[in-house]
């Protein structure tokens, strides 16, 4: 009975594919990270090519470039190597702006900008969200703030109680770590943000900021209890924290881009959203290797495998990049169909979704949602923002 029921366990647990794995880190990442994923794909698959040129397509038949691919999924699936349970399209969809470069960069926000969408958006009382963009006014470049809250209170004729509340406030913003006063409550601030602040991990901090080469690992094991293998995890743990939370924005007069995953253009009284793949490299199958692989006596047996599994991974690596196209313009077309009034009137009417309420439109899963959403920039006729702004991920007042 009890070996039945290990035996059903195992077999209801669902399997983590190659592919599904490759789809969820593809999901998650931005353009420009998920470019360098594709670089790095194409320098290690032979398999896998960039198109360089649209002319080196059309060469060779759509319906050709299509079966070819499709015959080859069909293959793979059959042999159980891939899963063909979705959807796809193996070329780009046709867009109206498909051949404009101005959708590739926008202006990337600075840090004062991006602290203030989110005080725009604060579930705060009018009174602590005004103490709060004075603070925000003080916070420099690193996202440190710099201004002591005594002259705070002189400036805003208010509480103590007022100005650590609105404090609270900004530093439960992002990035984490914004509106520290010092190197160390940045560090705990992140910590914090991630659940592992206590009162060992703030003396940890304490000492680490004192000695960060860590030439001391076994004098401050001793004094905390702490193996020397859990303290070097430990500082391993503080040094992958930021010194400088708002060094990723640009700042103010300085021409930083980012490549915006997707863009929105009004026509007429609607609109369109497009995914901005403009910039991102287009593959193929190398078609040298295709033949190759076909006329098996050609190679041996050793390379006909290693074939196969280079051609197992750039079929997985197109349907992962085509997956997350597609997943992204379905969840961007729901939010941004929400958001008609802030289009058309302004930051004012901008109502964020629930997660759980995106998902169940769109029929994903909450996690997949967030994933989509995660480290993404829409441009908009109202400006860029991060897609989270529309889903709910700023504005929440510390507990």
């Amino acid at each position: 009975m009890h070996a039945g029921g290990s035996l059903n366990a195992i077999k209801q647990k669902p399997l983590v594919t190659p592919e599904l794995r490759q789809t969820i880190t593809i999901l998650t990442m931005a353009t420009a990270d998920m470019i360098r994923y594709i670089e790095n794909a194409v320098l290690e698959n032979p398999m896998l090519e960039i198109i360089e040129d649209a002319d080196t397509v059309e060469d060779v038949p759509r319906a050709d470039r299509e079966d070819f691919t499709l015959d080859w999924c069909t293959l793979l699936a059959e042999c159980g190597q891939i899963d063909c349970s979705f959807d796809h399209t193996w070329t780009q969809a046709e867009d109206p702006l498909q051949d404009s470069t101005e959708h590739c960069l926008a202006q990337a926000p600075t840090l004062q900008e991006h602290l203030d969408l989110q005080l725009h958006l604060a579930r705060s009382g009018a009174r602590i969200r005004k103490i709060a963009g004075h603070l925000i006014k003080n916070i420099d470049g690193r996202g440190y703030l710099r201004q002591d809250l005594q002259n705070t209170r002189q400036v805003d004729s208010c509480t103590a109680q007022d100005v650590e509340q609105a404090l609270r406030l900004v530093q439960s913003f992002d990035p984490p770590g914004v509106g520290g006063r010092d190197l160390k409550e940045c560090l705990l601030l992140q910590l914090e943000r991630r659940g592992l602040r206590n009162a060992l991990m703030e003396r940890l901090v304490s000492l680490f900021i004192k000695d960060p080469t860590g030439g001391s690992l076994s004098r401050i094991a001793r004094s905390l209890g702490f193996a020397a293998e859990e303290l070097t995890a430990r500082c391993d743990l503080i040094r992958s924290l930021s010194p400088d939370p708002g060094s990723s924005f640009s700042r103010p007069g300085e021409l930083r881009y980012i490549i915006p995953d997707v863009v929105v253009e009004q026509a007429g009284d609607e609109f369109l959203v497009l995914v901005n793949d403009l910039s991102v490299p287009r593959l193929m199958v190398s078609r040298t290797y295709q033949a190759l692989l076909t006329e098996r006596g050609a190679c041996d047996l050793h390379d006909a495998r290693f074939l196969e599994d280079k051609l197992q991974a750039a079929v997985r690596l197109i349907r992962s990049v085509e997956q997350r196209r597609s997943t992204l313009h379905r969840v961007a077309q729901l939010i941004i169909e929400s958001q008609s009034e802030f289009l058309n009137k302004g930051l004012d009417y901008l109502r964020p979704l629930k997660l759980e309420s995106v998902a169940r439109v769109v029929g994903l899963h909450r996690s997949t949602v967030s994933r989509t959403i995660a480290h993404k920039y829409v441009e908009t006729p109202r400006g860029v923002f991060e897609l989270k702004v529309f889903c709910g991920g700023y504005g929440q007042p510390p507990a």
